[in-house]
């Protein structure tokens, strides 16, 4: 007997054990509701006997508070039900997921009940501020302490850190620091109050940023829970850094101590309020919390607890569910209720063209007249031609729903859609050949007629000129007709009987030439000479008393301030009293006008004006310059720029005498000698003409030789209308009325070099304007 009462606490120590075993493997499992119309429901202690899905009735969930053994009982009688209702093969396919049943008791409380929620990474964040005092910091030492000896400790289950903050952030130790509870509780006693102010909000974002990371411990898919123990308002914002961290996923426990603010435990804390806000009077009741938190944490599966309302599955967390839904659903905005995931209205989908929608899920289609390709995704438009039976005489193109023919290039498609003719674009004129169009199916070319050539545009063409290509033998003018030619010879000549050679004929004989005095003939035309002592005049024909000689005559006048605008107005004078004594024309005299005073300014240069009336009303608008006296910028002027042919002065070797005339009132205000001896070294012959306080030492540098004769100076403005009277430049001597003249252009050797000029121009008249004036005579 001694020996069997020994026996029977054995077995009953044995038996408690392995019920004890059989709790805790119920609290490891994962806490999950699969809601509606079937559930499968899996349970360790019943495997051998469930192998078949079942549908709960309204009692299924109270049931759950049974024995295990009970909860076996109600499943094996609803699977016979089931059988005998005819509905397993209908729910073993539709049935997604297996349904755990969690039914663990309440956590018993001491050191021997462990929580066994399943893996979580707990931080505890405890306030070090100056405010609590040694006392009441080592209330809460204990308190972290006695919810560690409730938890179940180790690197595959829970996980703990705790961090301390004031006015800064401290980690005391992380979530890989310590394995053992042991550990943890040595750590916690050796923490050393920070003592400080109260940076909830520091503290918040460091454990969101750090604390809660791989690095530190973390663990993915595992809950991340952070205990916030406070006893007053914190002195920065603390609402949006706890919304991030939220957000990021931390579910939140706020406890506030004393003093502590209810709005700001609100704001930090995890939603519901009334799950995750704790406030007590004291750090001596603290201790209330701890066990309201082992209750959340471990003691109560509110998916099996609760009426949580989810639509399909409820998962646990310590303290919390929250709904998930089945594949190819996801949960609305209400966090209960599930939709169907239509992948084709969101366009999370490939299909080329069509879209068939299921949950979760979606095939492709293809409209009419497409087929699906092998990838099930791409569409490709049905090959009607492919079928053989298209008759088209050139090509098949197939279209959408069908097909049509086209024929090839330079081919135009009949009327019965099917036979194909060649297009002649020549005979239907759609060319823009200008003489002859050679065409082919589609395409036309060009030529051109004999005795054209086709030109770079391939379509004009233009007269093959043998003239021009000088492929021709005729001595003088050719004559060309498209591919051929004529000869011909110019005026005075004959063609000769081979049509090819010329001979000359004296015009002076054969035609009226109109010459007063005699006619010379040259080859192929002529021209008109008079006596020794007349000149021919302009007209080429006629010839005329002694008048005066072609020269090119530059005036420089001093147009500075000593002049005076009123003596200025005399000097323009005096310059056309000069003009009237010319015979100015474009073939005779030429007249330039150059005004100085500190700079120069050329007024008209000689090819400007060819009559005297012209020069005159020119030289009455020229404007009083005033200032100094340049007379040696005007001499270097005149010689490089108002004798030049640019500015109308005739080429050297028609010998027309070149003449610059000077007038001055004054001593010039810069050299003379230099530029003066140049002018007269290039055949300029110079005159000089000094009125008031001109100096005549200038006056005679300036002149040509002999000085007598190109020199005058007067004291009075008012005088120099004498001057000009007597300043008859290249006249016939019978004209000269005073002491001053350059030469007699009536001489031998004057009249030869008019003549060889006139000579010069009438050789240089065109064959045109020799036979008008024939035709007029």
């Amino acid at each position: 007997m001694t020996e069997d009462v020994g026996d029977e606490p054995r077995d009953r120590q044995r038996d408690r054990q392995r019920d004890n075993e059989t709790s805790r493997d119920k609290h490891t499992q994962k806490r999950l509701f699969v809601l509606g119309p079937h559930v499968m429901t899996h349970h360790s202690d019943c495997e051998p006997e469930m192998k078949k899905k079942t549908t709960p009735t309204a009692t299924t969930l109270a049931a759950v508070e049974s024995s295990s053994s009970e909860v076996c009982s109600i499943i094996i009688i609803l699977i016979i039900i089931m059988m005998k209702m005819k509905h397993l093969a209908a729910l073993c396919g539709f049935i997604l997921l297996d349904l755990v049943v969690f039914t663990a008791a309440r956590p018993q409380t001491g050191s021997e009940q462990k929580c066994k929620s399943g893996p979580v990474d707990l931080v505890f964040l405890i306030d070090s501020s100056r405010s609590v005092r040694p006392h009441e910091f080592e209330t809460m030492r204990k308190f972290m302490i006695d919810i560690l000896d409730t938890l179940d400790i180790g690197p595959n289950a829970t996980r703990v850190g705790v961090v301390q903050y004031s006015s800064q952030v401290r980690s005391e130790f992380s979530l890989k620091t310590h394995s053992k509870l042991e550990a943890m509780v040595k750590n916690i006693n050796q923490i050393v109050p920070l003592a400080q102010g109260t940076m909830t909000g520091l503290a918040i974002k460091y454990v969101m940023d750090l604390a809660f990371t791989a690095e530190e411990g973390d663990r993915p898919k595992v809950p991340n829970v952070a205990v916030i123990v406070t006893d007053g308002r914190p002195q920065d914002r603390v609402a949006e850094v706890a919304a991030e961290a939220r957000e990021k996923g931390i579910e939140i426990y706020a406890v506030g101590v004393a003093r502590a603010d209810m709005a700001s435990l609100r704001a930090m804390a995890s939603p519901p309020f009334e799950d995750h806000v704790f406030l007590v009077e004291s750090f001596d009741l603290i201790h209330q919390f701890g066990l309201q938190f082992q209750d959340k944490l471990c003691g109560v599966d509110l998916c099996l607890e609760s009426d949580h309302g989810c639509d399909h599955m409820c998962e646990s967390s310590p303290g919390s569910y929250h709904c998930l839904c089945l594949p190819g659903f996801t949960l609305n905005d209400d966090g209960k209720t599930c939709a169907a995931v239509d992948l084709c209205a969101e366009g999370k989908h490939n299909c080329e063209q069509v879209c068939i929608s299921s949950p979760g899920s979606f095939t492709c289609d293809c409209n009419r007249g497409y087929k699906l390709n092998d990838d099930k995704r791409t569409c490709s438009m049905i090959d009607y031609c492919s079928f053989g039976n298209h008759s088209c005489d050139h090509e098949c193109v197939s279209v959408l729903n069908g097909y049509h023919c086209r024929c090839n290039h330079g081919y135009r498609l009949q009327d019965d859609g099917k036979t194909c003719r060649a297009i002649d674009l020549c005979t239907e004129g759609k060319h823009d050949c200008e003489q002859i169009c050679v065409s082919s199916p589609g395409v036309f070319t060009c030529d051109c007629n004999d005795g054209y050539t086709l030109n770079e545009d391939k379509k004009t063409c233009t007269p093959i000129d043998l003239c021009t290509e000088g492929k021709h033998d005729c001595e003088q003018i050719c004559i060309s007709a498209p591919g051929v030619f004529t000869c011909d010879c110019n005026k005075g000549f004959k063609l000769n009987k081979d049509k090819k050679t010329c001979t000359n004929m004296d015009l002076c004989k054969t035609v009226e030439h109109g010459c007063e005095h005699q006619c010379v003939s040259t080859p192929g035309s002529y021209y008109c000479v008079c006596p020794d002592s007349q000149p021919l005049q302009e007209d080429g024909k006629s010839c005329g008393a002694c008048k005066s000689a072609n020269i090119d005559l530059v005036l420089l006048i001093d147009g500075s301030k000593s002049v005076r605008p009123q003596n200025f107005e005399l000097v323009k004078q005096f310059v056309n009293q000069v003009v009237d004594s010319l015979d100015v024309s474009a073939h005779g005299t030429r007249v330039g006008l150059v005004q100085y005073s500190s700079r120069v300014r050329t007024e008209f240069p000689l090819n400007m004006y060819h009559s005297a009336e012209e020069i005159k009303a020119a030289v009455m608008k020229v404007d009083y310059m005033e200032k100094g006296t340049m007379t040696g910028l005007a001499l270097k002027h005149m010689l490089e720029y108002s004798f030049s042919e640019a500015e109308g002065a005739r080429p050297a070797n028609r010998h027309i005498p070149r003449i610059g005339l000077v007038f001055t009132d004054g001593r010039s205000q810069d050299d003379i000698t230099e530029y003066a001896k140049q002018a007269k070294e290039a055949g300029i012959t110079m005159y000089a003409v000094g009125v008031g306080k001109a100096v005549e030492d200038e006056l005679r540098e300036i002149a040509s030789e002999p000085v007598e004769k190109h020199f005058h100076y007067t004291t009075d403005f008012m005088a120099i209308s004498n001057i000009a009277e007597n300043l008859k430049l290249n006249v016939c001597p019978e004209e000269s009325q005073g002491e001053i003249e350059v030469k007699d252009p009536c001489a031998c050797e004057s009249l030869v070099e008019f003549q060889q000029a006139t000579m010069s121009s009438l050789e240089q008249l065109t064959h045109k304007h020799i036979l008008s004036n024939f035709n007029h005579h």
